[in-house]
């Protein structure tokens, strides 16, 4: 049998960023435990509600579920597979597949392997398709996620892409939340693409997306319903204003699409 191969300092720095993954769930599980808004699944994902998380922590995680929530249709709340079905499912360490359902585990920055993965599994890039990225990319160099935004424009010709992740990352806070990361062994390898609303728009711009919008989640904040605010500020006391206020500024929502069945004109 042949020797397992030594961690690389690349290693190392993956399983850095796939545990920030752990922290953000276990940040959402402990948000909807204070009632910032219901999920009856994150349960199964994070069996413990953990230690108590700062309010501004709490309220960034609910500005982004806010925004990227949906009404979900009934298909798709159906089971994976009925009881007694004569449907397939098909269950390996990265992937699995029913006729309702796929999920696949890949390599974003291997674009080749991915979309053969994709293949394999019969996605069809004709049918609209939503793309959602919750802070990924900022992980990738900024030629891996150029590389991989390229490809879902030439993939997909109806097509949404939404990116959350952090923006205004040149000021002294942005440095802060670089050094704490870095602290950690994380990496964020496409800061620079996170200096600013404009440059989180130019990536899609210079891909092959037809129109890319942005706007910081302070923005956001300032847009959701005032009785959702107030519901949301009786919830827990927040001292520090100024801080929720940074972190928010900190944070964007960045939407591209591509139109070729012009939806957007119905």
């Amino acid at each position: 049998m042949a020797a397992r191969q030594p961690f690389t300092d690349t290693d190392t720095s993956d399983e850095a960023v796939r545990a920030t993954c752990d922290d953000a769930t276990t940040c959402k599980r402990f948000a909807t435990s204070k009632s910032y808004w219901k999920d009856p699944y994150i349960q199964y994902f994070v069996r413990s509600v953990g230690e108590r998380k700062a309010p501004e922590i709490n309220r960034v995680v609910l500005h982004f579920n806010d925004f990227h929530l949906t009404r979900t249709k009934p298909p798709l709340s159906k089971p994976l597979i009925e009881t007694h079905s004569t449907d397939s499912l098909l269950l390996d360490a990265h992937s699995l597949d029913s006729d309702r359902y796929c999920i696949i585990g890949a390599d974003l920055r291997d674009v080749s392997n991915m979309d053969e993965k994709l293949k394999k599994f019969h996605l069809n890039p004709e049918l609209p398709t939503l793309l959602l990225s919750e802070c990924v990319l900022v992980y990738m160099t900024p030629s891996q996620s150029s590389n991989l935004v390229h490809w879902a424009a030439e993939t997909f010709h109806t097509a949404m892409f939404i990116n959350y992740e952090q923006v205004n990352m040149s000021d002294r806070f942005g440095q802060v939340m670089i050094e704490n990361l870095q602290r950690r062994q994380c990496t964020l390898a496409g800061v620079e693409v996170c200096q600013s609303l404009d440059s989180q728009r130019d990536r899609f711009l210079k891909t092959g997306w037809e129109y890319a919008d942005a706007l910081d989640m302070m923005t956001v904040y300032s847009m959701l319903p005032q009785d959702d605010v107030a519901r949301i500020e009786r919830l827990e006391f927040l001292d520090e204003k100024e801080l929720l206020q940074q972190l928010l500024q900190h944070y964007s929502i960045c939407w591209a699409t591509k139109d070729k069945l012009n939806l957007g004109n119905e």
